[in-house]
């Protein structure tokens, strides 16, 4: 007699029942749920649950829980609705201190989630969530990369010893004056070494020699192309520190983004963190007597120069062009209290590379004044004959201009904010700073009853998918066709529990490929139970027709499973966002289908049979 082997069936035990384990938490369902922390980061008050009981108390709402979690007070509620008015209800309470944001809570006991069993994330068009479509504003790009060659050309010539009488910015070119055609040449020739990247060109009259260098195609090709991916990697930095489940941070054409946040209801405190191109800048002051304020009466300033202003007295302050650190080489930035003022700070650490230039600045410039430049971007909407145009502005203030007391480099202090400035731009800067500013172009938010539809169909078309399948299999393979209706079942927990272990996000087209999982998973049992018919008619017995069918139905079923797994993982290396989903679960099922399908209907067939003498196969 066949003896079947324990393994087999300690393993099929051990892995339905862990399998069970961590697809349980899917079925405790989620509470809607209003999430408030402060906007400083700092801890919450200790009587802030007190606040909160009273204010939703005056409005008559009574929330499901009202608890601390991390540093969150998290408000559960029973409804939606409930959940909205309680949001404007706080938001109105509290003031503009918090950020009160609507979320999902689960509901899985603490005792799943002490084990790693957590239910599987839904992504937008399930759960509900903010969908945004971002441009990249290119043309600031190629301005900053101007920018930095108009800096960066005039040290190279002084390092070269070779004197240049100005310079200025025309578009995507710089323009470089010379006293004479000799230096004009001599600098085209250590520019055109050094810079190859730069189209060079004479211009200017022969009394004013002058010398054009302009980003080459390929260069400009290239900084848009930098730009843009730095960019997404700055907003998948962002995103991360908004704890969102499984978000979409990806690339649409050559100056697109695409920012979905499966969960989120409250897309503004997202569109503030998103667009915020925040950022500071370390210069030297022209201290020369008067200069500030001659160049803010007859707008002609230096050509080594930029005109600001200060922050609170709105007086001129002129800053030398040459930015001695600034926000890309910040590579820490902690927000925090000064402790003989009690103002607020921010604690700044620099690359090595600024660290080692803040030095050779800070030994050479003792005595001497230092300004901090404060940038941001802003965009503001307006309505132009009922259509809505957005317009950008920059915005630079001198928020600090202090005496150098001493030498320092990679880490000092940074004062002059408000408290709020202070966090979010510690948070910006430590999330990274934008390579060029990005505007909203497309902005949708999904609620979550739309969710809840989408999930009641998915729901119903696995369902009815299910129904057929073990219809069909019961009344055409009698007993085996049992087998298949039991092991598919436990197909579509393993399926879930996957999903949920590696916390993949479902959406529709992940759930489109459960129910064509369901369709495939019993495949693999109409061969294995059409080879036992087939050694039946050949004349073996039930027991050894039952062994050679499993046994010669296995190559037959791992070709055919790993030729759709290929085609799963192509999917998914080339697909973007839904079509990887779709992938995701259709290879997950594929594997846990032949795991069911060759240990679990075998081992009930074993069970089913064993010890006794059988004149035929139920099959």
């Amino acid at each position: 007699m066949h003896q079947y082997p324990f393994w087999k069936t300690l393993t099929l035990i051990v892995v339905s029942l862990v399998g069970a384990l961590y697809a349980l938490p899917n079925l405790y369902g989620e509470d809607p749920a209003v999430q408030v922390s402060t906007v400083s980061g700092d801890p919450l008050p200790a009587d802030f649950g007190t606040q909160v009981a009273a204010a939703l108390a005056a409005e008559k709402i009574v929330p499901v829980a009202s608890k601390l979690q991390d540093r969150e007070w998290v408000v559960r509620l029973p409804t939606t609705e409930t959940q909205l008015r309680a949001h404007d209800v706080l938001q109105q309470q509290l003031g503009n201190g918090y950020i009160i944001a609507l979320n999902l809570a689960t509901k899985t006991p603490a005792w799943l989630e002490a084990i790693g069993a957590k239910p599987m994330p839904l992504g937008l068009d399930l759960r509900g969530g903010v969908h945004f479509l971002l441009q990249v504003d290119i043309g600031d790009a190629r301005k900053a990369a101007v920018q930095r060659y108009l800096n960066d050309l005039p040290v190279f010539l002084r390092k070269q010893n070779i004197h240049y009488a100005g310079r200025r910015a025309d578009g995507d070119a710089v323009l470089l004056e010379f006293p004479d055609s000799e230096k004009r040449d001599a600098a085209r020739d250590a520019i055109a070494k050094e810079y190859r990247e730069l189209d060079l060109s004479v211009a200017g009259a022969a009394d004013h020699p002058t010398l054009q260098a302009r980003l080459s195609d390929a260069e400009a090709r290239r900084i848009v192309d930098s730009a843009v991916q730095q960019n997404l990697i700055t907003l998948r930095n962002r995103v991360n520190q908004l704890g969102v489940a499984e978000p979409i941070v990806q690339r649409q054409g050559q100056d697109r983004i695409l920012v979905q946040l499966p969960g989120v209801q409250d897309p503004t405190h997202v569109k503030e963190l998103l667009g915020a191109t925040a950022t500071l800048e370390y210069r030297a002051v022209d201290e020369s007597p008067g200069a500030a304020e001659a160049a803010a009466s007859s707008g002609i300033v230096p050509p080594d120069d930029d005109l600001f202003y200060d922050r609170r007295s709105h007086r001129p302050v002129l800053l030398k062009r040459d930015i001695i650190a600034s926000g890309p080489e910040l590579t820490s930035a902690t927000p925090g209290f000064d402790q003989q003022s009690g103002t607020p700070e921010v604690q700044v650490t620099l690359d090595s590379t600024a660290g080692n230039r803040m030095y050779d600045f800070t030994t050479k410039n003792v005595g001497h004044l230092m300004a901090v430049l404060y940038k941001e971007t802003q965009v503001t909407t307006t309505y132009e004959n009922g259509a809505p145009v957005r317009k950008r502005q920059d915005v630079a203030d001198v928020i600090s201009v202090a005496t150098i007391q001493g030498v320092f480099g990679r880490n000092f202090r940074t004062t002059g904010l408000t408290n709020k400035e202070a966090h979010d731009l510690s948070e910006l800067l430590k999330a990274g700073a934008l390579a060029a500013p990005v505007d909203i172009v497309e902005e949708r938010t999904v609620g979550p009853s739309l969710g809840a539809d989408n999930i009641h169909k998915g729901t119903v078309a696995a369902v009815t998918g299910f129904a057929l399948v073990v219809s069909f299999m019961g009344l055409y393979y009698s007993v085996f066709g049992l087998f298949a209706d039991v092991a598919l079942l436990l197909n579509v927990v393993l399926i879930v529990a996957a999903l949920s272990l590696f916390q993949a996000t479902l959406t529709m087209p992940g759930i489109a490929g459960i129910v064509l999982t369901l369709g495939m998973a019993v495949d693999a049992n109409v061969l294995i139970n059409e080879r036992i018919r087939e050694e039946l008619r050949g004349g073996l017995s039930p027991h050894a027709a039952m062994v050679a069918g499993y046994e010669r139905a296995f190559l037959t079923i791992a070709d055919s499973n790993v030729t759709t797994l290929i085609a799963a993982f192509v999917l998914f290396l080339l697909g973007a966002g839904s079509i990887k989903g779709f992938a995701v679960t259709l290879a997950i099922g594929i594997a846990s289908s032949m795991f069911t399908a060759i240990i679990g209907t075998r081992t009930l067939a074993h069970y089913a049979f064993r010890g006794r003498k059988l004149k035929d196969l139920p099959v």
